[in-house]
């Protein structure tokens, strides 16, 4: 049964950083490429950075430079550094397997929200 857990969400001023962390569990990790999605109240969801099994990353025009993808296969965990915050930032955030039968998958979300 494929499992993902996001956790690290909080609250945090403008200019703070947090890091999210997805555990993962049902399904090859390692070879499977990784992203992190975001859903802002009554916004649709939205693509923030996605991490290939070899380890290459891809990032949204609006976190690139502040936001971080990274992976660890030994702990099937997949993490979002995120600095220099900013309020638009505010969403829940999910993990999601990109390709495969992982994918119809999504954990809980982790919320992150930025004040001003």
């Amino acid at each position: 049964q494929v499992q993902l857990v996001e956790s690290g969400g909080g609250l945090v001023q403008a200019g703070g950083s947090l890091r999210l962390s997805c555990a993962a569990s049902g399904f090859s990790f390692s070879r499977t490429a990784m992203g992190w999605y975001r859903q802002a109240p009554g916004k649709q969801r939205e693509f923030v950075a996605r991490i290939s099994n070899s380890g290459s990353t891809v990032y949204a025009d609006s976190v690139k430079d502040r936001f971080t993808i990274s992976r660890d296969n030994a702990k099937n965990t997949v993490y979002l550094q995120m600095n220099r915050l900013k309020p638009e930032d505010t969403a829940v955030y999910y993990c999601n397997a990109i390709g495969g039968f992982a994918s119809s998958y999504w954990g809980q979300g982790t919320q992150v929200t930025v004040s001003s």
